[in-house]
C-alpha cells in the first residue's frame, strides 16, 4: 500500500496528482528547481525536496537526484507526471532498483515504446494499422508531402513537414538537430504528411489481472507546432465502427506490449476514415481530464491502485456520459508566431461555474519563467452535449480575468466559436488555414471605449487619494477644461488619446459615451442606449480592462511624446528571453545573407525559435554565440541592407 508519494515533476501535473492523494489520504513529495522554490506544487506538497540548478537538465530530468530526493523524504512510490522522465525507461528501472513502487507502465513497455520506429514494428506485428515508412534517400517528388519526426520523444519537436525535394536535406538536419537537442537521440525517420488529417487517441487503463479498459476516443487535431491546444472527448464526429476499429487497435497496442496502468494510443484518421497507429505515450497525458469528465473517473486514482497490484474495478469500464472539452491557456502571442511569454501572473481568476475545472500551477502573483512550458492552466468544461460544453468553456475563459504575460486567451475564445470547430471539421491544418482571421488586431471601436474606462478609473483614483480631479457625485459647478490621457494598447501598439469632461449633465468622452458609474476600480458607460461595465486594474504602468466580451491592457503614456531612442535599422533583438542554440553555418560579421534567411536559433520554454534576415544585406555586427542566454531586446547582430539591391515588386 502506497503512504508516500514523490511526483518527479513540477507544475499543473503536480497539483493535480497531489489533489486525489489528498483524497486518498496519501503524504506528498514534491521536487523543485531553484526557479520553482516558490511554486504552487511546492506550497501545496507535504514535503519538498530541492533540487539545485534551474535547467530541467540538472533539475528534473536527473533520475538519480529525483530517486535520491524520494529516498530522503521518505517516500515509498514514485509518480512521474506527463514529460520530463514520465517516458524514462532508465528512471522507471532506478525506481524500482531502489526498492520503490513505480506508478507507471513496466519498463519493458516504455523501452518497446520509446523509439517509434521500433514501436511501429511491432504494431505492424500485431496487425495495428500503419502508414507506409519512406526513405529520406528514396524519396521522389510522388512521396511528397513527408512528415520528419524524431524516433524519440515528442511535444512536437524534431518534427518537419516537407513540400518539396530539394527542402529535405536541410530539413533532415534540422529535425535532427533539435531532436538530438531535446531527447539525446537524433535519430529522424519520415513518412507520408497527411493532408487534413485528424488526430485522435483512445486512453488505456490495463492492470496486472488481464484486465484492459479502453476508455473511449478524444479528438486533439487542433495543433500549434504540433503540439495540442484543444482537446475533447469523445472524438465527434466518428462513426459506430471506426470507433469500434480505433478501441480494438488500441487494446491490441497494449496486448502487444504487456502494458500496466495508464496508456494512450494515438491514431492519425484520414478524411475518408481509415486509421492509422501514430505512436503510444506511456504516461498520463496532458489532455486525460475530459476522459474522467465523461467516464466520472479520477485516472490518477486508478493508476494508484493499479500500481498498488489491484485490479480494475470492474471488467468492462464505466458508461460514458455527456461531452467534455478542454483548452490548454497558454503565456504565448499567437499573432507572432506563438511567442512564449514570460513575467509575473498578476492576476488570474477563471469563474467557477458548474461543469467547469480548472487544472494549474499558478495563483495570482506566481512567475511564468524562461524555463519551463508556458503552460498557465487547462480549463475543461463538461455538458450533456457538444454544443454545451462548448458555450459553457468559451464563455467560461472569455470571463476570466488573466492580468500579466499576453496569453491565447482570446484565439481560444475564437477557436472554439469557429464555424469550422462547431460543425467538427477538425483537422491539423485548422490552424495554418485561420490564424490570420483568430488574430484580428483589435477593432477600435471596442478598444476605445476600454481606453475610456482606464481614464475615467484614474481621474476617479486621482480624487480618492486626494487630487482635484471630479468624479461623479461632486462635479463643480462649471464646466471644467477637457482633460488628456494616453495609453499604448498591448501587445499591438496602437496609441489611443482619450479626453473627457466634466459638465453640469455629468461626465463625457465624446459626442456619443457618456459614463453612468465611475470608481477607481470600476466603469459603467452609457453609449447609444446600451450600457456596459468595465473593470479596471492597475499594476504599475500597466492598466487592464475587463469587460463581459473580452479583455484589453494598456500602457499609460506621457500627456505628451517624449522622444525615444530609436533602434538602429537591422537591428536583430532576441523576441524573448533564451538561449541561442547554434548559428547559420559560416555566419560572422562581414557575411552576406538574404532576406528571410535564418541567421539564429534561439530555444526559450521548450520551443526553438528562428531569428531571420529582415533584408538583403551584410551582417555588420554579430554578438549571438552558441550557449549565451540572452533577455528579451537583447541586441543579437545587426544587418546593414544592401542599397543596390532591387526593391520587392508591390501589387
Amino acid at each position: 500500500m502506497i503512504s508516500t508519494l514523490l511526483v518527479a515533476n513540477r507544475g499543473e501535473i503536480a497539483c493535480r496528482i497531489f489533489r486525489t492523494c489528498r483524497a486518498l489520504g496519501i503524504a506528498t513529495v514534491a521536487v523543485y528547481s531553484d526557479a520553482d522554490a516558490g511554486a504552487l506544487h511546492v506550497r501545496e506538497a507535504d514535503t519538498a525536496v530541492r533540487l539545485p540548478g534551474a535547467a530541467p537538465s540538472d533539475t528534473y530530468l536527473r533520475g538519480d537526484l529525483v530517486v535520491a530526493a524520494a529516498l530522503a523524504a521518505g517516500a515509498d512510490a514514485v509518480h512521474p507526471g506527463y514529460g520530463f522522465l514520465s517516458e524514462n525507461a532508465g528512471f522507471a528501472a532506478a525506481v524500482r532498483d531502489a526498492g520503490l513502487t513505480w506508478v507507471g507502465p513496466p519498463v519493458r513497455a516504455i523501452e518497446l515504446m520509446a523509439s517509434k520506429t521500433r514501436a511501429k514494428e511491432l504494431m505492424a506485428a500485431a496487425g495495428v494499422p500503419l502508414l507506409t515508412p519512406v526513405d529520406p534517400a528514396a524519396a521522389r517528388a510522388e512521396d511528397l508531402p513527408l512528415l520528419l519526426k524524431a524516433a524519440s520523444g515528442g511535444g512536437g519537436r524534431g518534427m518537419r513537414i516537407v513540400r518539396e525535394l530539394v527542402d529535405l536535406e536541410g530539413e533532415l538536419t534540422a529535425a535532427a538537430a533539435e531532436a538530438l537537442s531535446a531527447f539525446g537521440d537524433g535519430e529522424v525517420f519520415a513518412e507520408p504528411y497527411v493532408e487534413r488529417g485528424r488526430h485522435v487517441e483512445v486512453q488505456i487503463m490495463a492492470d496486472e489481472h488481464d484486465g484492459i479498459w479502453a476508455l473511449g476516443t478524444r479528438d486533439c487535431s487542433l495543433q500549434r507546432r504540433h503540439q495540442k491546444v484543444i482537446e475533447e472527448a469523445p472524438a465527434p464526429g466518428l462513426d459506430d465502427g471506426l470507433r469500434d476499429r480505433l478501441h480494438a487497435a488500441a487494446v491490441a497496442a497494449a496486448r502487444a506490449v504487456d502494458y500496466r496502468g495508464a496508456g494512450t494510443v494515438e491514431f492519425l484518421v484520414t478524411e475518408d476514415g481509415r486509421p492509422y497507429f501514430l505512436e503510444m505515450n506511456t504516461r498520463l497525458q496532458v489532455e486525460h481530464p475530459v476522459t474522467e469528465a465523461v467516464f466520472g473517473l479520477d485516472l490518477v486514482a486508478l493508476q494508484l491502485r493499479v500500481a498498488e497490484g489491484e485490479p480494475l474495478p470492474s471488467a468492462e469500464p464505466p458508461q460514458p456520459a455527456g461531452h467534455a472539452v478542454e483548452a490548454r491557456l497558454y503565456a504565448e502571442d499567437p499573432a507572432r508566431d506563438w511567442q512564449p511569454q514570460t513575467g509575473a501572473l498578476l492576476s488570474f481568476d477563471v469563474p467557477d461555474e458548474p461543469g467547469v475545472r480548472l487544472d494549474t500551477g499558478y495563483t495570482n502573483g506566481d512567475t511564468i519563467g524562461v524555463h519551463y512550458d508556458p503552460m498557465i492552466a487547462k480549463v475543461i468544461a463538461h455538458a450533456p452535449t457538444r454544443t454545451e460544453a462548448v458555450r459553457l468553456l468559451a464563455r467560461t475563459l472569455e470571463r476570466a480575468r488573466v492580468h500579466g504575460p499576453v496569453t491565447n486567451r482570446d484565439l481560444l475564445v475564437r477557436s472554439l466559436r469557429h464555424p469550422d470547430f462547431l460543425a467538427a471539421r477538425l483537422d491539423t491544418g485548422f490552424y495554418e488555414r485561420h490564424l490570420a482571421a483568430l488574430t484580428p488586431a483589435p477593432e477600435e471601436a471596442a478598444v476605445r471605449p476600454a481606453a475610456t474606462a482606464a481614464a475615467l478609473a484614474a481621474a476617479a483614483r486621482r480624487t480618492a487619494t486626494g487630487g482635484v480631479a471630479p468624479r461623479l457625485g461632486a462635479w463643480r459647478n462649471l464646466p471644467s477644461q477637457p482633460q488628456l490621457r494616453r495609453y499604448r494598447s498591448e501587445p499591438d501598439g496602437r496609441e489611443y488619446e482619450i479626453t473627457y469632461r466634466t459638465t453640469r449633465d455629468g461626465l463625457t468622452a465624446g459626442p456619443d459615451l457618456r459614463a453612468v458609474a465611475v470608481r477607481p476600480g470600476h466603469v459603467t458607460l452609457e453609449t447609444g442606449g446600451v450600457t456596459r461595465h468595465f473593470t479596471v486594474t492597475v499594476h504599475d504602468d500597466r492598466v487592464y480592462v475587463d469587460t463581459a466580451t473580452g479583455s484589453y491592457t494598456f500602457t499609460a503614456l506621457p500627456r505628451f511624446t517624449d522622444p525615444a531612442e530609436r533602434t538602429e535599422p537591422g537591428s536583430l533583438l532576441a523576441p524573448m528571453p533564451g538561449t541561442v542554440v547554434r548559428l547559420a553555418d559560416g555566419l560572422a560579421a562581414g557575411t552576406a545573407v538574404e532576406a528571410g534567411q535564418p541567421l539564429i536559433w534561439l530555444e526559450a520554454m521548450k520551443m526553438e525559435h528562428r531569428i531571420l534576415a529582415p533584408a538583403s544585406g551584410t551582417l555588420t555586427a554579430l554578438h549571438a554565440a552558441p550557449g549565451l542566454q540572452v533577455e528579451v531586446g537583447a541586441l543579437l547582430a545587426v544587418v546593414t541592407e544592401d542599397a543596390s539591391a532591387p526593391a520587392e515588386e508591390t501589387a
